[in-house]
């Protein structure tokens, strides 16, 4: 479920949820298509999207991505979209099973990480399994990248 080895390197990402890595473990990824219209597709490629509230759910046998905002794209006129639509993600049958086993048994979330354009020009969307942190798990991954930070510069320094 991971990313292949050579086209890892050539995608474009165009938005990134850094807010996710704070705010939860995460557990797996996966790599999902988008449903879009024309005007949203567009509006990608210049990169206006913002995934810092969106979560994905899976209703009825398919996943669907929820408060995902893609601005109005500027020529778009009447056939614009609604920045906040529902869209749907494009998994397969067993892992669209699987995402819903675990969040039913384990009590975890689907957050999207990132969203990239593939180089066939595909919006794709990385989803990821996560589980909630706490307080104290929050302020420990603090102290440790300012410790990580810390050693660098003394590194450098010498």
């Amino acid at each position: 479920m991971q990313q292949r080895g050579s086209q890892a390197g050539s995608r474009r990402v165009v938005a990134e949820n850094r807010k996710a890595y704070h705010e939860y473990h995460v557990l797996e990824t996966v790599e999902a298509g988008l449903a879009l219209t024309g005007t949203e597709i567009k509006s990608i490629r210049m990169g206006r999207v913002n995934l810092r509230d969106a979560y994905a759910a899976v209703e009825g046998g398919e996943v669907f991505l929820h408060r995902m905002h893609i601005s109005p794209y500027e020529q778009g006129n009447r056939f614009n979209h609604d920045p906040y639509r529902v869209r749907k993600l494009l998994l397969h049958r067993r892992e669209i099973a699987y995402l819903l086993g675990k969040t039913r048994e384990q009590g975890c979330t689907l957050v999207p990480l990132r969203l990239y354009l593939s180089p066939r020009g595909k919006a794709k969307l990385e989803l990821a399994l996560v589980r909630g942190k706490t307080l104290y798990d929050k302020r420990r991954s603090l102290a440790e990248r300012d410790a990580r930070r810390e050693m660098e510069r003394a590194f450098k320094a010498r």
